[in-house]
């Protein structure tokens, strides 16, 4: 006759003054998803870098809405009696027989030209190298990447002495030219080409009859809009703001860019009997930086999927 032995646990006392002298975990607040996790150190250098952009931009809204004199007699980041903004706009524009404006418009022939065209370069060549293949591909690819590590002012010199060959320095083409090669918009079409346009879209095209052309202006090129806004972007801010090459190749200026001509304007001061016109010299350029920061704000949605594009892969 087999007995059973039964064994009992001694249940755990409990503490009948509550929760007194046992220890609390401390518990770990979970991540929830699709929530920015929130750093102190990242919003502090956040701030830094917005105070050191924005600070600059207020000093130049604020200093064009002075005179010369105003500029002497007040606080850089605070406005002086004498509210001037209107009067200095008037001034700029009609300042020595009107030569802002032919300044502008030279700008915008630069940016058109040579930023368009840098554009459309860079599309056509970066769809080529990312969608067909060809003998010495690969070293297109190294002198491509070679030509981003190349800084333009290094290339500035040889440019000038081969377009003083050619009899083209002091005309626009001096500054359109050089503004059409863009290596990087090149390497940036082709990496957004090359994720961006599905080899079996084209593949249907083709099936479906549809040339080359008709491929690409049809099928790939609504596909390369956002890669296209983000080149475009960058080569307008390049030309739009491109100061050491006007500055080699031109001596007439009728053919200034806004760059080089409000730099002629602050050297006014430093000549005997030239104008001291640093009011203008503001003005000018907060009307210059007008511009840009319209087109980035316009073109800022597309901008931003053009730069993530290819980050993700699915």
């Amino acid at each position: 006759m087999s007995s059973s032995v039964t064994t009992s646990q001694p249940a755990p006392a409990q503490n009948s003054g509550g929760s007194k002298g046992v220890p609390r975990l401390r518990s770990r607040k979970e991540h929830v998803p699709g929530r920015p996790k929130r750093s102190v150190l990242l919003t502090v250098l956040t701030g830094l870098i917005l105070i050191y952009t924005v600070v600059p931009l207020v000093w130049l809204v604020i200093s064009a809405t002075k005179t010369q004199e105003g500029l002497a007699d007040s606080s850089g980041l605070w406005f002086s009696d004498d509210f001037a903004l209107w009067d200095n706009i008037s001034e700029t524009f009609s300042y020595h027989d009107g030569i802002f404006v032919r300044w502008l418009l030279n700008t915008l022939l630069y940016v058109v030209l040579g930023a368009g065209g840098a554009t459309l370069l860079a599309i056509l060549g970066g769809y080529a190298l990312a969608k067909f293949k060809f003998p010495g591909k690969r070293g297109v690819f190294a002198v491509v990447i070679g030509a981003v590590a190349v800084p333009g002012t290094a290339l500035a010199v040889p440019t000038f002495l081969m377009f003083s060959k050619m009899g083209l320095t002091d005309t626009p083409w001096a500054v359109i030219i050089p503004s059409l090669v863009s290596p990087f918009g090149l390497y940036l079409m082709w990496v957004f080409a090359t994720e961006a346009i599905p080899n079996e879209l084209m593949e249907a095209a083709r099936i479906d009859g549809a040339g080359e052309i008709r491929t690409f202006f049809q099928v790939a090129l609504p596909l390369l809009a956002p890669g296209t806004v983000t080149v475009l972007l960058f080569t307008t801010v390049a030309t739009w703001n491109n100061y050491f090459l006007p500055l080699i190749m031109l001596k007439d200026p009728d053919w200034y860019p806004l760059t080089l001509g409000l730099d002629a304007w602050n050297n006014q001061a430093q000549t005997i009997g030239g104008d001291v016109i640093f009011n203008l010299v503001i003005t000018g350029s907060l009307l210059t930086i007008i511009p840009l920061i319209a087109a980035f704000l316009l073109l800022q949605r597309f901008w931003q999927s053009g730069l993530a594009a290819g980050s993700v892969k699915e």
